[in-house]
C-alpha cells in the first residue's frame, strides 16, 4: 500500500476514518455470521412452502458452507494479488445481490444456487477484511484491540441470526435471506468511501493458475465429502471416491506449490509455529462449539420441547459476554500473550461441554444450562480473538490475506469435519430418531465427543504455552551468562 493512501497506526487513539474503516469490514464479518445462523431456524417453513425434500433443503445450508470453506483459501490469496479493497468491494456486491435473488425465488434449484454464490463471496470478503484490519493497524497493542472488536462482531453476528431469524421466520422465511441486504448496500457504499487504495507490487510476479485450480477443486471436494458423509455414508463408495480424489488433488496442489515461482501458497508459511498452533486450535476449537451447538439445539427443542426463538434466547447469555468482553480482552492479550489466553478460553469451553453432560429431561435452564452458557461465552471472547490475533503475528503485509484465509479454512472445515462426526455419533447410538428419548440415548456419546474434541484444543494451547516458555529460556540464557561473570 502506497504512504499516501495508508491509514496504518501503531496508536490506540484512533480517528473517525480508522474507526470507519474497522467498523465497516467488522460489520461485513458479521454479516456473514448473522447470513449463516438465521437460515438454519427457517428451514422447516422453506421446507412447507417450496416442498423441498430433506436432501434439497440440507442443501440450502450446505450449499452456502461448501462455497464458503472450500475457498477461502484462494480468496485470501487473490486479496494480496489483486488488492485488498478491490476484492472485498466486488465480493460484498456478489453477497448483497445473491442473497436479494434468494429472497425472491421459488425454485429450489436457484436457492441452493444463490446460497453457494453467497458462500463463495463470504470467502473472498472474510480473509479480505481481516487481512485490512491487520494491515490497518500495526502489530501489537492496536491491532490487538482492532482483531478483539473485528472478532466481536463475527461472533456476535452469529448468536444475533438466531434471535432475528426466530422473529423474522414467524413474519416470512424470505426475510431472513432480504434482511442482509440493506446491511450489505450500506456497508459497500461506506467501504468505498473509507478504505484506503492498495495497489500491490506485482511487477516481474505471475500468477498460479494450475496452483488455483488444483487448491480450489481439492478444497471444494474435501468440503464436499465431509458435508455429505454424514448421509451419504462414511464408507460409502461415493465417499471414499471423493476423499480419495480431494487428497490427490490437494497432493498435487502441494507439488505445484513447491516448483512455482510464484505460488499461490507460500509452503514455508506453514512453518511459522504461531500460525500452526492457530489453524490446527483454532479447527478444534470451532469443531466442537458447532458440534455441541447442533446437539444442544435438538435436545432444547425435542426434549425440552421450546420454540425456535425460546431456543435462541437460550444462548443469549454467551452472545452478551463475547459482545461486552471482546473489546477489554486487549490489555490480557498485551500481558499474558495469546497462548496463555487461548488455553483458559478453551479450558472454558471443556468445562462447559463436561456441565452438559448430565442433562435430561428434568433440567432446568438455571442449573443445568446457563452454567454451561456463561462458560461458552468466557471461552469464546477469550479464544477466539486470540486465535485470529496468533495466526496472522508475524507474518508479512503481502500474506496477511493468505494468513487470514488459512484460519478462516481452518475455522470452517474443523466446524464441518466436528459436526460430522458429532451427527455420526449421535445418529450410531439411537439419537438420529426424532423422539425425546431416543435422542436422550445419543446426548451423552455425542457429548463426550465434542469434549474430546475441545480436550485435543486444549492441548493444542498447551504446546504454545510450553513453546513460548522454552523461548523466554532460551533468551535468558545469555543474560544469565554475562551475570556469572
Amino acid at each position: 500500500m502506497s504512504s499516501s493512501t495508508q491509514l496504518s497506526t501503531t496508536s490506540t487513539r484512533w480517528d473517525a476514518r480508522l474507526w470507519g474503516v474497522l467498523l465497516t469490514v467488522s460489520t461485513v464479518v458479521g454479516l456473514d455470521a448473522l447470513d449463516v445462523s438465521m437460515v438454519g431456524v427457517a428451514l422447516p417453513s422453506i421446507r412447507a412452502d417450496l416442498g423441498l425434500s430433506t436432501s434439497a433443503l440440507q442443501w440450502v445450508v450446505s450449499g452456502y458452507v461448501l462455497g464458503y470453506g472450500g475457498l477461502l483459501l484462494l480468496g485470501g490469496r487473490t486479496a494480496d494479488l489483486l488488492g485488498r479493497r478491490r476484492v472485498f468491494l466486488v465480493a460484498v456486491s456478489v453477497f448483497a445481490v445473491a442473497s436479494l435473488l434468494g429472497g425472491l425465488v421459488d425454485n429450489e434449484a436457484l436457492l441452493i444456487a444463490s446460497r453457494f454464490v453467497k458462500g463463495l463471496a463470504a470467502a473472498f470478503t472474510a480473509p479480505a477484511a481481516l487481512s485490512i484490519v491487520t494491515t490497518t493497524f500495526k502489530e501489537g497493542p492496536a491491532r490487538n484491540r482492532a482483531i478483539s472488536i473485528f472478532a466481536v462482531f463475527g461472533a456476535s453476528g452469529y448468536s444475533a441470526g438466531l434471535v432475528f431469524s426466530g422473529l423474522l421466520t414467524e413474519v416470512g422465511w424470505r426475510w431472513t435471506f432480504l434482511l442482509p441486504v440493506p446491511i450489505a448496500l450500506i456497508a459497500l457504499v461506506a467501504a468505498f468511501i473509507l478504505i484506503p487504495d492498495y495497489r500491490p507490487d506485482r511487477s516481474g510476479a505471475g500468477y498460479d493458475i494450475p496452483g488455483a485450480i488444483t487448491g480450489a477443486a481439492g478444497s471444494l471436494l474435501l468440503v464436499f465429502a465431509v458435508v455429505e458423509a454424514p448421509h451419504a455414508g462414511w464408507a460409502s463408495p461415493r465417499t471414499l471416491i471423493s476423499f480419495v480424489v480431494a487428497a490427490a488433488l490437494l497432493v498435487a496442489f502441494v507439488f505445484i506449490e513447491k516448483r512455482s515461482s510464484h505460488p499461490l501458497l507460500r509452503l514455508g508459511i506453514l512453518r511459522s509455529g504461531p500460525l500452526a498452533r492457530a489453524n490446527l486450535g483454532g479447527g478444534l476449537f470451532f469443531g466442537a462449539y458447532i458440534g455441541f451447538q447442533f446437539v444442544v439445539m435438538l435436545y432444547l427443542q425435542s426434549v425440552l420441547a421450546w420454540s425456535a426463538l425460546e431456543t435462541a434466547l437460550g444462548f443469549l447469555p454467551a452472545a452478551l459476554i463475547v459482545a461486552f468482553g471482546s473489546p477489554r480482552i486487549e490489555p490480557l492479550i498485551d500481558r499474558f500473550g495469546t497462548s496463555r489466553v487461548i488455553f483458559v478460553g478453551v479450558l472454558a469451553h471443556v468445562v462447559g461441554y463436561a456441565l452438559f453432560l448430565g442433562v435430561d429431561e428434568n433440567s432446568g435452564y438455571a442449573a443445568s444450562v446457563l452454567p454451561s452458557m456463561i462458560l461458552l461465552g468466557i471461552g469464546f471472547m477469550l479464544a477466539f480473538s486470540s486465535l485470529n490475533i496468533q495466526g496472522t503475528a508475524g507474518i508479512p503485509d503481502n500474506e496477511q490475506g493468505l494468513a487470514g484465509g488459512l484460519l478462516n479454512t481452518s475455522l470452517q472445515v474443523g466446524g464441518a469435519i466436528g459436526l460430522a462426526i458429532v451427527t455420526a455419533v449421535l445418529t450410531a447410538n439411537g439419537g438420529g430418531d426424532a423422539s425425546p428419548a431416543a435422542l436422550l440415548t445419543g446426548l451423552t456419546p455425542a457429548l463426550s465427543v465434542v469434549t474430546g474434541i475441545a480436550v485435543l484444543g486444549l492441548l493444542v494451547a498447551l504446546s504454545g504455552i510450553a513453546g513460548r516458555r522454552r523461548q523466554e529460556a532460551v533468551a535468558a540464557e545469555p543474560e544469565l551468562a554475562l551475570a556469572s561473570e
